[in-house]
């Protein structure tokens, strides 16, 4: 039954990486997100491949492709659409805003106050948009996926803590090795131009709803007894770990439960294993915790903060 996930992963990877050299663990991270039915937000400096990734894609699973360059000035109205008068029909008609599509590219989201960024929670969190009072059905494959520069950037603002806990993951894409970076400046020598990726050869996935099948497949994964209270506690340690102010909320929970089932799945297996949630648990925990200053000024990070707990907590057998 795993093997159209196994195929469509290979499939996905393959056409991927004719674009993106190397970052084979972001890779990993944005499919379990895409497959496991939530939304991410990838973080990294500019120039790490974080637009072209999420747009090569959407090319490659065959979505319909929407971007939104979040600016100071942008309003809510810009990201969900607005009813404007007609004077030839005399009535209002919805002018759709960019939510209305299947992969959304929130670009730099982080660039635009608060008011604006939670125009995306109802959409994210159930797939909807409220427009004057009516609600608008957004696509079943609908997935933000969101980038952000580092908050200590000039000219960004920090995102509001309920908006961050709708992300799934948070994906940190970092500088590539010394050799990725040649191989990327050798492939740019070659003639590769990341501005034309109409004449790259990428392959979309030949079924067109490969995806809702591979979703399908992955509710079906099971998790054990004893692999779903392994992830509890180490959602529940976050909450009593002295650097941090608040932990993860059971909204954690299921997102260390749903990410483990795609993980397990990518991987060809019918079950998760508590592997498959200590692989996880970086990305699906680190926006989640909120740490206490003083911790921070200690050197203390969410990263490392899920590590101590991780190897804290007994492993099941």
């Amino acid at each position: 039954m795993l093997q159209n996930v196994s195929s469509t992963v290979e499939h996905i990877s393959t056409e991927l990486r004719k674009v993106i050299v190397g970052q084979d663990a972001v890779i990993e991270q944005v499919l379990v997100a895409l497959f496991a039915e939530g939304h991410a937000l990838i973080e990294g400096v500019p120039g790490t491949a974080k637009t072209l990734l999420v747009k090569t894609l959407a090319r490659i699973i065959g979505a319909d492709f929407g971007r939104i360059q979040f600016t100071p000035d942008l309003m809510p109205s810009d990201i969900t659409g607005t009813n404007v008068f007609n004077v030839a029909t005399s009535a209002f008609s919805l002018r759709r805003g960019a939510i209305f599509t299947d992969i959304l590219l929130a670009d730099e989201v982080n660039r635009t106050p608060p008011k604006t960024q939670a125009a995306l929670l109802e959409a994210m969190e159930e797939r909807q948009v409220t427009i004057d009072g009516e609600m608008h059905q957004l696509s079943p494959l609908f997935t933000v996926l969101a980038t952000e520069n580092p908050i200590e950037y000039e000219g960004t603002y920090p995102l509001p803590e309920a908006q961050l806990d709708r992300f799934l993951l948070k994906i940190e894409m970092g500088y590539p090795s010394v050799d990725e970076e040649r191989q990327v400046v050798a492939n740019w020598d070659e003639g590769f131009n990341a501005r034309r990726l109409d004449i790259i050869d990428i392959h979309p996935l030949p079924a067109p709803d490969a995806i809702s099948q591979c979703r399908a497949e992955i509710r079906r994964t099971r998790v054990e007894a004893g692999v779903q209270n392994y992830l509890v506690e180490v959602v529940r340690r976050t909450r009593e770990h002295p650097s941090v102010a608040y932990g993860a909320s059971p909204r954690a929970s299921v997102a260390l439960l749903l990410c483990g089932k795609a993980l397990a799945a990518m991987r060809s297996r019918q079950f998760a294993t508590p592997d498959d949630v200590r692989d996880i648990a970086r990305p699906a925990l680190r926006h989640r915790l909120r740490l206490r200053a003083e911790a921070e000024l200690d050197g203390a990070t969410p990263d490392s903060v899920i590590n101590d707990i991780l190897q804290a907590v007994s492993v099941p057998r």
